[in-house]
């Protein structure tokens, strides 16, 4: 497609860049930003820049923050001696949306995927074992999607966790096998929270373990 400026051509490269954004979606937002205001595109890239520049990840949990330590982990209401174990902050923003959860999370940045060059020693699993052997955790959560990668990385984390005192519970299955969890509906995910299973009665109801 040619473009009658290099800045836009330029402009819609980069929008082409974003995940599900063909060239016909990225003109059609860059003309967008053209017709607005100059402050309103200003503060439109602004926030761009902030975003890289500004954003932590919570020193305890790992998720998305605006300080060293995020809003969850900091709320003094939050039941820190339960924690939800997820992949990504994706899945802390469709757990928290179901408002059922008052425990707090680690984000362990991926799932173990072999194919995907992705090992154990990638992942925020050190930081979790950690935090477990301290006795202040009762019980964790394992909330990773329902995939066969997903089932490998809760099997050799609890492998990890053998001996800690704490107890270990996965999601039940109302979220199906093979779904992401960001992409399960609110009430769907809010009921597998609560009637989530302990583990070993998972590994028993399933017949399976993942390799």
């Amino acid at each position: 497609m040619k473009y009658p400026s290099q800045l836009l051509a330029e402009a819609v490269a980069e929008f082409t860049k974003l995940p599900g954004i063909g060239e016909k979606t990225a003109l059609r937002l860059t003309l967008h930003l053209l017709r607005q205001e100059s402050e309103a595109a200003l503060r439109f890239s602004e926030a761009i820049k902030r975003l890289r520049l500004e954003i932590q990840y919570c020193v305890q949990c790992h998720n998305i923050s605006d300080s060293p330590v995020c809003h969850i982990c900091a709320n003094p209401h939050r039941d820190s001696s339960t924690v939800c174990l997820v992949e990504s902050p994706r899945d802390v923003i469709a757990i928290e949306s179901t408002g059922v959860f008052r425990g707090v999370y680690h984000v362990l940045g991926g799932i173990i995927s072999p194919i995907n060059g992705i090992g154990p020693e990638q992942l925020n699993i050190q930081s979790l074992i950690q935090k477990a052997a301290t006795g202040n955790i009762k019980e964790i959560i394992m909330a990773l999607s329902p995939t066969l990668e997903g089932d490998t990385t809760v099997f050799y984390i609890s492998k990890k966790l053998d001996g800690a005192p704490v107890t270990i519970t996965t999601l039940s299955r109302g979220v199906s096998f093979g779904g992401e969890l960001e992409y399960a509906d609110e009430t769907t995910l809010a009921r597998s929270i609560t009637s989530r299973l302990p583990y070993e009665k998972y590994l028993v109801k399933n017949h399976q373990q993942p390799l």
